[in-house]
């Protein structure tokens, strides 16, 4: 009993861990909301307010927003957040808050349902909780963080289902909901499923009829995706990722024909679209098993992860090659399951062409590496005979990860912010204050789209109301380039300042008469206007300067 307690005890404190770590400071760093947080962030407000999303769709199942469609869960999940703390960022950031602790503590109890040894399951969910990776994408509104939560549970509720029968039909639940949450899953879920009924056929067949209808049941759950996909939108995405529609791809075969020696023949079998982007998926795939990637550098994308740092703590290599050898060794009767796992995990992104390797598009693994953490460690550790021996491995392992995660906290809190805070789009909030406090003033307000789609910031700092929004006779809306652009709505309006857009000099002469007020990037307006107010990035330099005409 007391034994039961203390491991009850240190559950609560990991579980409290990791609710700290996503929760402490969560509104300052990241230092700000990109764009996909205020859209996510926005629609739940408007469906909170109006029951419609910022388009007017009556509750949605798929949020058209920029070049692509959001899938449902996450905003509606975030309602709860806006409507107690309002839109704004901890309004939206709460939500990853929670569900982010929330894996921590599924974690904790898949690991003790695959290994039945209290150990390896709080190990795992611990190293979950102060995991880099997941601690960053748990601190801001990704869709892909909240699908991890999804397939835990059903990876969980599958494999006590393999017990219970009654199990694997609930356990459909969190595998469709999943599918709704991230792209990313409707191919993970899919295979997954498919290679585990392989791996498990014998105990399904014991219970056909509860196998078949759990089979029913998430065919039925997925019907709705059927029209979406059908409409050519599905397409309109791919087409922006994937690695079958790169348009520099035909042109580098084109090339590399034309330079080769082989005959016409050869040439064509070597060269081709067949060989070229299964060279492309091969490389991507790996990309993600290189030590750079896991425990060095991390992903190159700098929203995605705190750049110079590994997406796994370096601690962790000998353990997780270790961890998977004795799940072979002991013949651990999931441990094809837990491979299946982690080689699936890199497959959706494998088939893209941005950011490889990619930490958002992957998490889904984050959660395995560290159960093979865990298993490794206790593994290892048990096989030393002598006390002291192995205390002092333990000891030393604890210290060094403990290095590990101090040195991540300060790149996290006191540089990333600094470093990246316009990758973030900082400076968004600010520049909306002042348009807030000045808004009477002036005609119209011309808001620079240099950094990146100002019309939904601009909705979500003034809490605009949804249902004026959507039925605002001057908004301007239309789709080009794969992409949906905002120019006007109400009194605003979102050029492409500079340059290589849209004059200063030529909005004014088009408004004569009018009182504007700009908001832009250094450079946009002439150096003799008075700034009424500039914006700093946090490493100090320039993002915003506001303006009004002469």
């Amino acid at each position: 009993m007391k034994q039961f307690l203390k491991a009850r005890y240190f559950l609560i404190l990991i579980v409290f861990l990791a609710f700290f770590l996503r929760f402490y400071k969560v509104t300052e760093v990241p230092p700000s909301l990109n764009w996909d947080e205020a859209s996510i962030g926005y629609n739940a407000y408007s469906i909170l307010r109006t029951g419609r999303d910022e388009w007017g769709k009556f509750l949605p199942l798929h949020f058209r927003s920029y070049g692509e469609y959001k899938l449902p869960v996450q905003i509606y999940a975030s309602i709860p957040g806006i409507a107690i703390f309002g839109l704004n960022e901890i309004g939206v950031r709460i939500t990853p808050v929670i569900y982010g602790a929330l894996t921590v503590l599924l974690l904790y109890f898949l690991a003790k349902e695959l290994f039945d040894n209290e150990v390896v399951a709080q190990s795992a969910a611990f190293l979950l909780a102060i995991s880099p990776w997941h601690i960053h994408l748990t601190r801001a509104s990704f869709e892909s963080s909240f699908s991890v939560f999804w397939v835990i549970l059903g990876i969980w509720f599958f494999v006590k289902g393999l017990k219970q029968k009654k199990w694997l039909f609930i356990s459909v639940v969190p595998w469709v909901l999943a599918i709704y949450t991230y792209n990313a899953a409707r191919v993970f879920v899919p295979l997954f499923l498919a290679i585990s009924f392989l791996l498990y056929k014998k105990d399904f067949l014991r219970h056909k009829k509860i196998f078949f209808a759990s089979i029913i049941l998430f065919a039925v759950c997925l019907v709705p995706l059927i029209p979406f996909s059908l409409s050519g939108e599905v397409a309109n995405r791919y087409k922006l990722v994937s690695i079958l529609d790169d348009p520099g791809l035909i042109p580098r075969i084109d090339e590399a024909r034309n330079a080769s020696s082989f005959p016409a023949i050869l040439t064509r079998l070597v060269h081709n679209r067949a060989t070229y982007t299964s060279f492309y998926f091969v490389s991507n795939y790996l990309a993600h098993f290189t030590p750079d990637f896991l425990f060095i550098n991390g992903a190159p994308h700098k929203q995605h992860h705190v750049q110079g740092i590994g997406q796994l703590y370096f601690i962790q290599a000998p353990f997780i090659l270790v961890g998977l050898l004795f799940l072979f060794k002991a013949r651990s009767p999931h441990r094809w399951l837990i491979l299946t796992w982690l080689l699936l995990a890199f497959v959706p992104v494998a088939i893209t062409r941005d950011s490889i390797p990619h930490a958002l598009r992957t998490i889904i693994a984050a959660p395995v590496y560290q159960i093979l953490t865990a298993y490794g460690f206790v593994s290892g550790v048990s096989m030393i005979k002598r006390t002291y021996v192995r205390r002092m491995i333990v000891a030393g392992v604890l210290v060094a990860l403990g290095l590990q995660f101090i040195i991540y906290l300060n790149n996290y809190y006191n540089v990333y912010p600094k470093l990246y805070s316009r990758d973030w789009q900082y400076g968004y909030r600010q520049a909306v204050s002042y348009i807030k406090e000045h808004y009477d003033e002036y005609d119209q307000i011309v808001f620079s789209r240099n950094y990146g789609e100002p019309h939904m910031f601009t909705l979500f700092f003034l809490n605009w109301d949804p249902g004026r929004f959507q039925n605002d006779s001057n908004l301007v809306r239309f789709q080009a380039n794969d992409w949906v652009w905002v120019t006007n709505f109400d009194k605003f309006y979102f050029p492409d300042l500079g340059d290589k857009g849209t004059k200063y000099e030529d909005i004014v002469k088009a408004s004569l008469g009018k009182k504007l007020l700009f908001i832009g990037k250094p450079g946009d307006f002439p150096p003799s206007l008075q700034r009424l107010k500039e914006v700093n990035f946090l490493d100090d330099k320039r993002a915003f300067e506001i303006v009004e005409s002469n």
